[in-house]
């Protein structure tokens, strides 16, 4: 049976892949929804990696989210 952390991990990498997918496609553009999913996706990946201790693979959820974050910022400022 799958456990919480198990069901948020997938549907992180299910929204990174689509996220990845549908600016490939473009049928959406590399700003604010884009940076969006990616950093939701990288949050749930993250919440279903740390009760597995698989701390470089956490880590690197993190770093994906920041960078997201970062983003999204520069985008909010870029509007204004």
């Amino acid at each position: 049976m799958l456990s919480v952390f198990d069901i948020l991990g997938w549907v992180g990498s299910i929204m990174v892949v689509l996220a990845y997918a549908l600016l490939s496609a473009k049928k959406i553009k590399p700003g604010l929804i884009y940076q969006l999913m990616n950093f939701f996706a990288a949050l749930l990946i993250a919440i279903g990696l740390f009760p597995r201790n698989a701390w470089f693979s956490f880590a690197l959820q993190v770093v994906w989210a920041l960078v997201a974050i970062i983003a999204i910022i520069k985008l909010r400022k870029k509007k204004k």
